[in-house]
């Protein structure tokens, strides 16, 4: 059974005073009496009138008091990530201190004009599975900052990937080694492959491309060797497109003795496949990862990884949106070495 929503003006004639009145009971306390407004209250409860249109409210004042974080990837994805879930806390630790809520909107979204007249602001974590909502935030006139990834003219809040990846992979690597690398969304397509020659996507603004910039300088300072058809892409950070990866890894003629994955997930499950084949590590392969989650410590032998809060990404991510800062950030990285590239 379909109920006829209440308008202001059904209200106020049938309790018999102006809309004003029953405006104020809701929006401005100040202007009645306690004993006043707690009547009207009450009677609006007792017909089921729960208020004005929110809507309406919100186009009319300008400001909602809700900030639409777009993930890169799908909601059910994103939140079961660690790093993602993680950054997630971050960001709604400090809306919640500051009296405001939290919008998830999915990166293969169609657009985010569907959203942007109800929002205060955006935060852009990752560049979006459809990068159609890239653009629109750049068009776009409300406050946005971008996390992990870059648009032109929006302050970010960062790592510097390049470095952390050229670092790990620069202790983890000896001459003559040859080097493999798990990468994260690094070409266009849905399913985990070498990538060969195809065009590398998103050059100028994604993560994984600075991180790949940052292996390869090492892997070139070290005289190590690696080739186009020893780089893999995965499109998601998640153990069924890494499992699958690993195991082509493992079982490639001849087999690289380290590997360079981009994403603690990705590592875990080479690890734990490469042991359950027998496969000494590190002896006979070196594993890095990259986050530094919780499970990559407590896994024996535990990783060697880069280590980023992805809850104070969060923070500084939501505090500069909150106070409509235009500069970027760059936070700072650990580099944990930890058994799996020396025993």
């Amino acid at each position: 059974m379909t109920k006829t929503k209440l308008t202001l003006k059904d209200v106020a004639l049938q309790l018999g005073v102006s809309t004003a009145t029953i405006s104020n009971a809701f929006n401005r306390p100040d202007q009645l009496s306690k004993a006043r407004r707690e009547h009207i209250l009450a009677e609006c409860d007792r017909i089921g009138y729960t208020g004005p249109n929110k809507a309406a409210q919100i186009l009319r004042k300008g400001r909602s008091n809700i900030v639409a974080l777009v993930l890169a990837d799908s909601i059910p994805y994103t939140v079961s990530d660690p790093v993602a879930s993680t950054f997630i806390k971050g960001v709604s630790s400090i809306l919640q201190q500051q009296g405001k809520h939290l919008l998830l909107y999915a990166g293969d979204s169609e657009s985010i004009l569907d959203v942007v007249d109800f929002v205060d602001g955006f935060i852009c974590y990752g560049a979006p599975r459809n990068y159609k909502l890239a653009e629109e935030l750049a068009k776009q006139s409300k406050p946005a900052i971008t996390v992990d990834f870059d648009i032109e003219g929006l302050p970010s809040v960062n790592i510097d990937n390049y470095n952390a990846a050229y670092q790990i992979a620069k202790n983890a690597i000896s001459p003559g080694d040859h080097v493999a690398i798990l990468g994260l969304r690094l070409i266009e397509s849905p399913s985990t492959c070498r990538i060969y020659d195809s065009p590398l996507i998103e050059v100028q603004t994604s993560i994984s491309h600075r991180r790949l910039d940052g292996y390869m300088k090492a892997i070139d300072e070290s005289e190590a060797t690696i080739s186009n058809d020893w780089v893999w892409h995965i499109p998601e950070s998640e153990r069924s497109f890494a499992k699958q990866a690993a195991k082509e890894v493992l079982n490639s003629n001849p087999r690289p003795n380290t590997v360079l994955c981009m994403s603690d997930i990705i590592a875990l499950e080479l690890l734990q496949s490469a042991l359950s084949m027998g496969i000494k590590v590190p002896e006979e392969l070196k594993i890095t990862g990259f986050d530094g989650i919780e499970e990559a410590d407590r896994t024996r032998p535990n990783l060697t990884t880069v280590c980023q809060s992805s809850a104070l990404k969060g923070e500084m991510a939501a505090q500069a949106l909150l106070s409509e800062s235009l500069k970027s950030t760059i936070l700072p990285f650990e580099l944990k070495v930890g058994e799996t590239v020396s025993a």
